[in-house]
């Protein structure tokens, strides 16, 4: 069992930046794929990023490509989302997740944190 707890969400300007960061509950956080995603109001949610248990491997979603970067601290048991460039668009609550598997399908992840909402103003 794994529990989740993100945070470093709020309001920002367009063209700003912020760090969300997962809080890992358990000693077995290095053997998970972790995993972000987001759900804008009256949309269904969406992979953001995925990174594998060591942190070798990440996924981005063509929309945050360049501008989102996602890594992990296993001794910490935490993972991070760095957003920069931020748009109005990337307006959101921001999920993280843990999964057996890496991969940036929904199903793949069997825990979920309680989300953070980021608003992104023009």
């Amino acid at each position: 069992q794994v529990q989740l707890v993100e945070s470093g969400g709020g309001l920002v300007q367009a063209g700003g930046s912020l760090r969300l960061s997962c809080a890992a509950s358990g000693r077995t956080f290095s053997r998970y794929a972790m995993g972000w995603f987001r759900q804008a109001p009256g949309k269904e949610r969406e992979i953001v990023s995925a990174i594998n248990w060591s942190g070798d491997n990440t996924y981005h979603v063509d929309s945050v490509k360049g501008r989102f970067a996602t890594t992990r601290d296993n001794a910490k048991n935490t993972v991070y989302l760095q957003m920069n460039s931020l748009k109005p668009e990337d307006t959101a609550v921001y999920y993280c997740a843990a999964g057996d598997r890496y991969s940036y399908y929904e199903k793949a992840y069997d825990y979920w944190g309680q989300g953070t909402q980021v608003t992104v103003s023009s």
